[in-house]
């Protein structure tokens, strides 16, 4: 199968968001309490307004059509004497039936080469540990650096884009965009899932 990997456009926005929430519908949200609709493609939507990477958030094609969407955000690490800028990865989404078949990975990929090609120091972020490493992506705690409640483990992972970026960032702590952390408006994510079909 052929993947292209591109920039995402204005165009695309309301497909990648479709995508994103086919990625993310899994049935077995109701029955842990959550909200009952995917909330990632409003997070795709929001991140666009603020604390988006917009220039690192690119569209996986394959068959002429939209089947994967990667975006980053700002994020920083404190530490008691700076504040180090860092990104963070996510959401990516790839349709259900195209997972597994290289385009998370043709994604990724190319993402990691155009922020470092853009002069990004470092990524940090919270995945799946037995997926990213393959990446390059080590434990945080390699880096010195904690989430934001000082804790560390496995999902939470790093990557240096310019060796020796976090050297300055050790026993500091990882602060990623208020839109992860805010308290979610169930009734706003509902409202704007309904202009999906």
């Amino acid at each position: 199968m052929n993947i292209t990997v591109r920039l995402e456009t204005e165009i695309d926005h309301h497909l990648v968001e479709e995508v994103t929430r086919c990625a993310f519908a899994y049935p077995d949200r109701i029955e842990r309490g959550q909200i009952g609709c995917p909330y990632e493609h409003w997070m795709v939507h929001e991140l666009r307004e603020r604390d988006g990477v917009l220039e690192l958030s690119f569209v996986a094609e394959a068959e002429g059509e939209i089947v994967g969407h990667i975006i980053c955000s700002k994020a920083e690490v404190r530490t008691a004497e700076e504040t180090i800028p860092v990104l963070n990865l996510g959401p990516i989404s790839v349709l259900p039936q195209y997972q597994r078949k290289g385009v998370g990975k043709a994604l990724i990929t190319h993402m990691i080469d155009q922020a470092k090609h853009l002069g990004f120091g470092a990524i940090l972020f919270f995945g799946r540990p037995e997926y990213y490493p393959q990446f390059g992506f080590k434990e945080a705690s390699e880096f010195g650096v904690t989430d934001s409640e000082g804790y560390n483990y496995s999902s939470f992972m790093g990557m240096e884009l310019v060796p020796g970026y976090l050297k300055p960032a050790y026993g500091g702590k990882y602060f990623e965009s208020d839109i992860y952390n805010d308290e979610l408006n169930r009734e706003a994510v509902r409202e704007f899932d309904r202009s999906f079909s």
